[in-house]
């Protein structure tokens, strides 16, 4: 019985091993009977099987180097994980978690790495890697993560095009994000060619089933062109950006009191091509935004613009641009561009009511001082002496930078004393040269029309002039000084040529060379006090007591010229003749001090009695000037008169004032022409020889010697 019991225990065990052996062969059997489609299958599937199997037990920390080249590869960039590294189905998803994280930058880059993380957490569709056009996750957290965004100088490459940095690669695309949470995000973004700077963190961004907890929420700080500012803004409608909608922002950028507001949809998250933005900007002074462009313009008063904002290309365009600048109107619209790597600024812009005020910067002058004090807030103490001429200087470096393209009007001008309208303004900047060209406002009836041309290629900036007014009606523009329209004909037209070098305005006219002329063609005069203008005290007393004031002036021809030489104005000629009288002038004005040195003379054509036919003096400044109408000459009249009036009798002094109307006429066809002094001619078409030659002497002495006119020119070239 003992010895039985062995054989009992050994057949089970016999018998299991032959069912194994059983059911193996009827396995092989069953195997080999399957086709060989379905034995592919199953063994690819037993390999995934496998694979998933490893994976899941060594979390995949094997593949941490394979993982690196071959992302890298795809990158054109190195990556590198510097602490723990899982890649693993857990279970049907892939989860992805990299510590120390890093994507190494382009060589040009200033920053070593793209982007950088202490930790990525991740869970991934597989199959949004395969058949997606970008990847699914649904789940993200990504700790104390940095991206760094830069182009290079050229404007040719950034650092976020991925691929061979020789080649057209493909900018990132953003995964689709079910559930995320990111904590210490931060962005670095540099623009060498804008002079651009930022840097954003992100506040701690939760979502959950596609749903974001809160906004999204940014600060940070920057600068441009070396001009701090301060942003803030949020996604108001983040969860748009899970399922690519499109996306509500909020941003405010800040410089000081300079205030930039930006509010509208965003396609995507990171798109701003043909994003619908509303811009609102606001501060004390427009060219102090412009600065951070790079661009200059002429100061302003406190403005507030709206205008819708997109992306198109290169071109940043503000369209349906509206709002104020002072007491002024703006509308239009606006593009800022890159072409070539170089800013080009185009503009279409119209202004309704200018406030003659707000034009005040545009010269160099203080609005502020001109609102409060009038004219005389344009006039500047320069050591002891008044000056109006301004002295602000052109930002020559500032235009260098940029080029533009603007097109301008103005309805109305609102100004007391400045009868102007309808302006018409193009503008060009080309590579340092800055052309107004064409430059035309209606005045008082008349048209002028403007071709100033401001070239800051080389130094010192060069500026022509070339300013015409059309035939304008005389009663009208010269309505202001008493003038009576209903009985004033004829017209006035005159030009302006000048050139001139210096970096400010005053400068500029202070060294400028060139010609000045008005000429008047036959017309007359209606003014109460014009008859004292020519001088002819008799006529102008008989005429008063006879009730006759109002009789016009029959004026023939005239011109009033003058040649620019270095910055003064010499008297080239002055000559007005009118049925009684022939007018002349001698003298100047000086751009550089902006003194005034001029006299005037009328000589009867006939006989005339109180006849005061002696120059009278217009001296001063620009800001102030000032007149003599008591000259030595007619002060000598008057000792002779009283000579003769003590010797003789009371009648006789008369004779001291007693003009034998000895006048030369006037030929009209030089005046009418504009020619200067040496072509004008007498009635009789001789040469004058009275009339100023291109010098600032005011007497008549040595009209004729060349001794003479060589002394006139020492002085000329010493009175001021």
């Amino acid at each position: 019985m003992v010895d039985a019991e062995p054989e009992m225990t050994e057949r089970p065990t016999a018998g299991r091993g032959a069912a194994v052996r059983h059911h193996a062969t009827r396995a092989r059997e069953r195997w080999r009977r399957l086709p060989l489609p379905v034995k592919i299958l199953l063994g690819i599937l037993g390999f995934l099987f496998a694979i998933w199997l490893i994976l899941f037990i060594t979390k995949g920390r094997f593949l941490k180097r394979p993982f690196e080249q071959i992302v890298g590869s795809q990158l054109e960039r190195d990556v590198r994980v510097g602490g723990d590294f899982q890649l693993y189905f857990a279970p049907l998803t892939i989860k992805l978690l990299a510590e120390k994280a890093r994507i190494a930058n382009l060589p040009w880059a200033s920053q070593p790495d793209l982007f950088r993380a202490d930790l990525i957490d991740a869970r991934i569709a597989p199959f949004s890697l395969i058949f997606g056009d970008r990847a699914r996750l649904s789940w993200l957290e990504l700790r104390n993560g940095a991206v760094d965004l830069e182009w290079s100088r050229d404007h040719k490459q950034n650092t976020w095009t991925l691929g061979d940095p020789n080649e057209d690669g493909e900018p990132m695309t953003w995964p689709l994000i079910r559930q995320a949470r990111l904590a210490g995000t931060t962005l670095r973004y540099r623009d060498p060619q804008m002079q651009l700077n930022a840097d954003i963190g992100f506040e701690t961004v939760q979502a959950k089933d596609t749903r974001f907890a809160s906004d999204v929420r940014l600060s940070g700080t920057g600068s441009m062109r070396g001009k701090p500012f301060d942003l803030k803004g949020s996604l108001l409608s983040p969860n748009a950006t899970v399922s690519g909608g499109k996306n509500s922002l909020v941003l405010r950028a800040e410089a000081g009191a300079t205030v930039v507001d930006v509010t509208g949809t965003l396609r995507g998250a990171t798109e701003l091509e043909g994003s619908d933005l509303q811009l609102v900007t606001r501060g004390p002074n427009l060219s102090q935004l412009f600065d951070f462009l790079g661009a200059a313009i002429p100061d302003t008063r406190r403005y507030r613009f709206t205008s819708a904002l997109t992306k198109v290309g290169d071109e940043w365009r503000f369209t349906r641009l509206k709002g104020r600048f002072g007491d002024s109107d703006l509308t239009g619209r606006f593009t800022a561009s890159l072409p070539k790597g170089r800013l080009l600024l185009t503009a279409d812009l119209a202004t309704q009511t200018l406030d003659i005020i707000d034009v005040a910067p545009f010269f160099g002058y203080d609005p502020a001082k001109i609102e409060q004090q009038g004219a005389a807030g344009a006039i500047e103490t320069v050591q002891g002496t008044p000056r109006v001429l301004p002295d602000t200087p052109l930002r020559v470096e500032a235009i260098r930078n940029f080029d533009a393209k603007v097109a301008y009007k103005v309805k109305r001008v609102r100004a007391q004393y400045v009868p102007i309208s309808d302006i018409d303004l193009s503008l060009k900047l080309d590579r340092s040269v800055l052309t107004l060209s064409l430059l035309t406002f209606a005045m008082s009836g008349g048209q002028v029309a403007s071709d100033i041309e401001i070239n800051a290629r080389g130094a010192p900036v060069r500026t022509t002039y070339d300013i015409r007014l059309a035939p304008t009606p005389m009663g009208t523009l010269l309505a202001r000084w008493g003038v009576e329209q209903s009985g004033t004909t004829g017209t006035i037209k005159g030009r302006i040529q000048m050139t001139g070098l210096g970096d400010t305005l005053h400068d500029s006219l202070a060294t400028s060379n060139g010609r000045i002329a008005v000429i008047l063609p036959a017309g007359t005069m209606w003014a109460r006090n014009v008859q004292l203008s020519e001088l002819d005290i008799g006529t102008f007393a008989t005429k008063m007591f006879a009730g006759k004031l109002k009789e016009p002036v029959q004026i023939n021809c005239g011109l009033i010229a003058f040649t620019v030489r270095n910055g003064v104005a010499a008297a080239d000629p002055i000559l007005i003749d009118t049925k009684k009288n022939v007018m002349i002038g001698r003298g100047g004005f000086s751009f550089r001090n902006e003194r005034l040195d001029i006299a005037f003379r009328a000589d009867s054509k006939k006989i005339s009695l109180f006849s005061g036919q002696s120059p009278i003096g217009i001296n001063g400044y620009f800001a102030r000037p000032g007149m003599a109408v008591v000259s030595p000459e007619l002060m000598a009249r008057g000792g002779a008169a009283l000579g003769l009036a003590v010797v003789g009798t009371p009648l006789a002094a008369v004779l001291a004032f007693a003009d034998v109307g000895d006048a030369k006429g006037a030929a009209c066809g030089p005046i009418l022409s504009g020619a200067n002094a040496l072509a004008q001619r007498t009635k009789r078409g001789n040469a004058r020889d009275d009339v100023g030659q291109g010098t600032t002497a005011k007497d008549e002495k040595g009209a004729g010697s060349k001794s003479e006119q060589k002394s006139q020119k020492k002085k000329f070239l010493g009175i001021f």
